[in-house]
C-alpha cells in the first residue's frame, strides 16, 4: 500500500506570484471522501433570505489523471481572479469584506450576544453576495447591528477601517449597486464600480459612441474589459483590465494558472483557445478576446470545457462591462447525446419560428449543446449560480462561428435534492395541476433551460445597419433578450417536433412548463421583493414582462383567468393552444423590435408589463409563502480539489465536499486574496 502525502511540491504547483496554501482546514470535516450517494447533505443551512447548498461532481473518478489536473489548474486560475468581481461590484467591497473577515477570525467577545449573531448574518449575506449590496435586488444590505457595536469590536480586535467604509455600512449613499431606473441617471444611481462615481450616464454613452466604426460588422465589444475614469484633466478615459494594468495582480495569477492548463490540455484546439485567452488576459486586446472566442467555440472536442474572463453585462447598468465568472465544466456524456438532438435540429427551430422571415437565419451555424457538470466555479457565478450557459455573447461572432450551450446538469441535480415542500400545494389551483407539475416539472424545467440556452439565445438576427442590442435598446437591451429566449422556450416546447424527437414523451410537459411559468412569473417570484419594491433585475423582469402580457393578450378569450379561492388568488390557465400562440405573437414583437433597434417600443413593453408590482398581490404572496419557512435564494458551497502526492510525485486529485459556508469564505479570503 503506498502512502499518500498531501503535500504540493513546488515544481509542480508554484505560481508567478503566490502560491495557494494546502486546504486541508478548509475541509477538516469532510476529509473522508464522499462517494455520489442518496444520503449526501445538500442542504447546510438558512439565513436571511438565503439557503446554502452543496453539489456533488459526478464521474470524478473516471477522469485520467491528466484531466484531474487540468480541472484543477483551470478551477485554481478561476479562484485567482475573486477579488476583481468584489471590486467591480463595488469600490469599497474588498475593504469592508478584508477587516470584517479579520474580525470574524479574531474577535473575543461575546459570540452568544445578539449584536454578534445579527453581525455574522451580516457577513455571510455579503459573502453571498460578493459585496455589501444584495446579489439580486442590488438594494445595500442593511446591518441589524449598530454603528457603535462594530466600531467598538474593530476597535478591540485592532481591525482599521477607513471613515468612508466604516459608515457606507450604515448610510443611505450608495444605496443600489445597479439601478435600472430609466428616470434617473443610470451611472449616478449606480454604486457599481465601473465607472468613476461623478461619471454620468451621457457622459459614458458619448464616450463610447465616439468609438464607435460606422458599417463595421465585426465590432468588438467595446468598453468590456474596462473602467471609465475621469483623469486628472477631467476628461474620460479606459482603463483595461490586464496583466500590467488595473487587476494586474489578480490577473498575473490568473495567466499562470492557465498556463499550467494549456499544459495539460487534453487537444492542441483546446490549447490554441487557452494561449489567446493569456494573451487576452495580458494585453486586454478586445481583438484578441474575439479570436479567443472563435477559437473557443471551435474546440468542441474534449471531455473537459471553462467560461473563464469578463463575461455578462447584466451588472452594468449601460450593459458594456463584463463581471469576472469562471466555471469549470464537465461533460456528462449520457445526458448529452440525449439532448444534442436539440442543436443537431437547430435549423428546423429557426425555420419554423413565429418571428418574420427578414428576421431568421437561414443558416445556424454551429451551435452546440451539452449538459455538463460543474467542478468549480468562481466570481459571478458562484455562490448563486446560473443552471445553463450560452455563449459567446458577441452577435456577429454568433452568427459566423456558432455558439456554445450548457445545461450545468449537477447544478440542477442538486436544486431539485434540495428543494423544499409546500409551494406547489399552496399554489396550484386544481388536483391535476398539482400532479402534473409533481410528475413533469423536472423535465419541463430541464426543457425549458436547454431550448432557451440552444435555440433561444442563437434564434433571430439584426437588421442590416442595425447597432447592437446594448447601443439600441440601453438598459433594456438584457430584459428584452432574456425574455426573447423564454418566449422561444415556451412555444417549442409545444411542439410535436419535441415528441418525434423523443425528447418529451407527452404534452403534459409541456402543459407542466407553462403552468409554472404563469404562477411564477405573475406570482411566486415576489417574494424576493420587499413590500414596496418594484423589479429591476432583468430575469424577474423578463418573466413578468412575458406572464402579464400574455394574461392581458388572453383577457378576451379567457385564455389565463384569474381565480380567487377561500381568499387565495391563482392564475389558471384555459386554453394552453391558444396561450402558445400569444407566446408566439410576443416572440416575433420581441424579435422584431431586437432586429430593427426599436427603444421606444422595448421600453413600453418592460415599463408597461415589467417592472411595476399590484401590491395586494405582492403582500399576498409574501403572507402564504412566509409560513414556508423555504428561502427564495439559493447558492452553493463549491468543492476542494486537493492534490494528492507520493514523494514528489502526484498521484491524484481528491475531491472533498465542505460543509461549512463560513469557513470556505475565510479561506478564499486568505488564499485568493490578491488585490489587498
Amino acid at each position: 500500500m503506498r502512502k499518500v502525502s498531501y503535500v504540493v511540491v513546488a515544481s509542480l504547483f508554484i505560481m508567478s506570484c503566490n502560491q495557494p496554501k494546502p486546504q486541508e482546514e478548509a475541509v477538516e470535516e469532510t476529509a473522508a471522501k464522499e462517494e455520489i450517494q442518496e444520503n449526501f447533505q445538500w442542504e447546510t443551512e438558512q439565513f436571511a433570505d438565503i439557503r446554502i447548498l452543496r453539489y456533488q461532481i459526478p464521474g470524478w473518478d473516471n477522469l485520467s489523471l491528466k484531466q484531474k489536473q487540468y480541472v484543477y489548474y483551470l478551477t485554481q486560475a478561476g479562484l485567482s481572479g475573486r477579488d476583481i468581481l468584489w471590486d467591480q461590484f463595488y469600490r469599497h467591497n474588498i475593504e469592508i469584506r478584508t477587516a470584517l473577515e479579520t474580525l470574524v477570525k479574531n474577535y473575543e467577545g461575546d459570540r452568544d450576544a445578539e449584536d454578534w449573531k445579527s453581525f455574522m448574518v451580516y457577513m455571510k449575506r455579503v459573502w453571498f453576495s460578493n459585496g455589501i449590496h444584495h446579489h439580486y435586488s442590488h438594494q445595500k444590505i442593511k446591518p441589524e447591528f449598530t454603528s457603535d457595536f462594530l466600531r467598538k469590536a474593530l476597535l478591540a480586535t485592532h481591525v482599521e477601517m477607513s471613515k468612508e467604509a466604516f459608515e457606507v455600512i450604515f448610510n443611505n449613499k450608495d444605496a443600489k449597486k445597479v439601478s435600472k431606473d430609466s428616470s434617473k441617471d443610470l451611472l449616478l444611481a449606480s454604486a457599481v464600480n465601473f465607472y468613476d462615481p461623478d461619471i454620468t450616464e451621457k457622459e459614458a454613452t458619448d464616450f463610447y459612441k465616439k468609438l464607435k466604426v460606422e458599417g463595421d460588422s465585426t465590432p468588438i465589444s467595446y468598453g468590456l474589459n474596462s473602467k471609465l475614469i475621469r483623469n486628472k484633466a477631467g476628461k474620460i478615459e479606459e482603463v483595461r483590465w490586464a496583466e500590467n494594468a488595473m487587476y494586474g495582480k489578480a490577473i498575473t495569477e490568473i495567466i499562470g494558472w492557465l498556463e499550467k492548463a494549456k499544459g495539460v490540455a487534453e487537444n492542441d484546439a483546446q490549447a490554441h483557445a487557452l494561449g489567446l485567452l493569456i494573451e487576452y488576459y495580458r494585453t486586454g486586446d478586445l481583438k484578441t478576446w474575439d479570436a479567443y472566442n472563435i477559437a473557443w467555440v471551435n474546440a468542441t472536442e474534449g471531455d473537459i470545457d471553462y467560461i473563464n474572463s469578463f463575461i455578462e453585462v447584466y451588472d452594468d447598468p449601460l450593459g458594456y462591462k463584463a463581471t469576472y465568472e469562471t466555471i469549470v465544466q464537465i461533460n456528462d456524456f449520457d445526458a448529452s447525446q440525449k439532448m444534442s438532438v436539440i442543436s443537431d435540429n437547430i435549423q428546423y427551430f429557426e425555420d419554423n419560428s413565429p418571428i418574420m422571415n427578414s428576421h431568421k437565419k437561414p443558416n445556424v451555424t454551429g451551435v452546440t449543446y451539452k449538459m455538463v457538470n460543474v467542478a468549480g466555479e468562481a466570481g459571478a457565478t458562484t455562490p448563486s449560480t446560473p443552471i445553463g450557459v450560452n455563449l459567446p455573447n458577441a452577435n456577429w461572432i454568433r452568427t459566423v462561428h456558432g455558439s456554445k450551450s450548457v445545461s450545468l446538469a449537477n447544478i440542477e441535480s442538486a436544486y431539485e435534492h434540495a428543494k423544499g415542500a409546500g409551494f406547489l400545494e399552496e399554489f396550484t389551483f386544481t388536483t391535476a395541476e398539482l400532479e402534473r407539475a409533481k410528475k413533469y416539472s423536472t423535465i419541463s424545467g430541464k426543457m425549458h433551460t436547454a431550448l432557451h440556452e440552444v435555440v433561444g439565445h442563437a434564434s433571430g438576427k439584426l437588421n442590416e445597419g442595425v447597432g447592437t442590442p446594448k447601443e439600441t435598446l440601453k438598459n433594456y437591451a438584457s430584459t428584452l433578450e432574456e425574455g426573447r429566449a423564454d418566449l422561444v422556450a415556451l412555444y417549442y416546447i409545444m411542439d410535436p417536433k419535441l415528441m418525434e424527437l423523443g425528447l418529451i414523451d407527452t404534452i403534459d410537459v409541456a402543459y407542466a412548463e407553462y403552468d409554472g411559468y404563469i404562477r411564477n412569473g405573475l406570482m411566486l417570484q415576489l417574494r424576493r421583493l420587499a413590500v414596496g419594491d418594484e423589479i429591476e433585475e432583468d430575469h424577474m423582469r423578463n418573466r413578468q414582462l412575458v406572464a402579464a402580457w400574455a394574461y392581458e393578450m388572453g383577457k378576451k378569450d379567457n385564455v389565463i383567468e384569474k381565480k380567487s379561492l377561500d381568499g387565495k388568488t391563482y392564475f389558471v390557465i384555459n386554453d394552453y393552444d391558444k396561450l402558445r400562440t400569444i407566446f408566439g405573437e410576443q416572440l416575433r414583437e420581441i424579435q422584431r423590435i431586437k432586429s430593427e433597434g426599436d427603444y421606444d417600443a422595448g421600453k413600453l413593453l418592460v415599463e408597461t408589463y415589467g417592472v411595476k408590482v399590484d401590491p395586494e398581490i405582492h403582500k399576498e404572496v409574501l403572507d402564504r409563502t412566509a409560513k414556508l419557512n423555504i428561502a427564495p435564494y439559493n447558492g452553493f458551497i463549491q468543492p476542494v480539489l486537493r492534490p494528492l502526492m507520493e514523494g514528489d510525485s502526484l498521484v491524484d486529485i481528491e475531491v472533498l465536499y465542505p460543509k461549512d459556508f463560513t469557513q470556505q469564505m475565510l479561506m478564499y479570503g486568505e488564499e485568493y486574496h490578491f488585490l489587498r
